[in-house]
């Protein structure tokens, strides 16, 4: 991640509390991840924030790794999970290119919801993210494709930052993230329709047997 991890310990409780902004969407992509789950899986979800989805698949697989670099998500994250009696999830702080925590080929598929936009070198997150998985297994990914949207959001986000009200964020279309996944490795990649605006991209791909 290219931003410091303060920014997200001091939204940690406003992001906890915010309502999911498109409701409807958002199950479908659950639904759609879902289906792809089998009991016996290990699941790494990257930049889980809270643990909203970390903790709504857990029920459906052996383990799940939630991962976040701000402790006060992590916090959050923990403090829900005992509260729902969830015990097959560990919170992990780090980053995904830092953690020592995670083996080649450990993960039956790893969820990356709101979080490619965010880091710094995407092609080294999207190898680190083939590279953990078993062959067979599924990457899925919701990802903001701001490039889509005729908005300025460079200049805008530039500023945001700038005042500390936002983090750094790539700006770049559906295209060029798809074609990442295919210069990364994957195969049979698919982008299911969720019902969700032009600027997110929900996607589906796969590590070859």
């Amino acid at each position: 991640m290219s931003t410091d991890a303060r920014f997200w310990d001091n939204l940690a409780e406003r992001y906890a509390a915010k309502p999911v902004s498109n409701l409807a969407a958002y199950q479908r992509k659950l639904e759609v991840t879902k289906a792809r789950l089998s009991a016996t899986d290990v699941i790494l979800d990257i930049g889980c924030g809270t643990g909203a989805l970390a903790l709504e698949l857990a029920p459906r697989v052996a383990h799940v790794h939630a991962l976040d670099f701000s402790g006060e998500m992590v916090r959050i994250g923990k403090g829900k999970a005992e509260a729902q009696h969830v015990t097959n999830v560990t919170f992990h702080q780090s980053t995904l290119e830092a953690s020592q925590a995670f083996q080649p080929g450990q993960f039956d598929g790893i969820c990356a919801y709101n979080i490619l936009h965010l880091v710094e070198d995407r092609a080294a997150t999207l190898r680190r993210v083939f590279e953990l998985l078993k062959p067979g297994g599924f990457f899925i990914s919701s990802t903001a494709v701001l490039g889509e949207s005729f908005v300025p959001y460079k200049p805008v986000l530039t500023f945001m930052r700038w005042v500390g009200k936002a983090p750094p964020v790539g700006v770049f279309g559906a295209d060029t993230l798809l074609r990442e996944f295919h210069e990364a490795g994957f195969v049979d990649i698919s982008t299911p329709d969720v019902g969700a605006d032009k600027t997110t991209a929900f996607a589906v791909a796969t590590k070859p047997r």
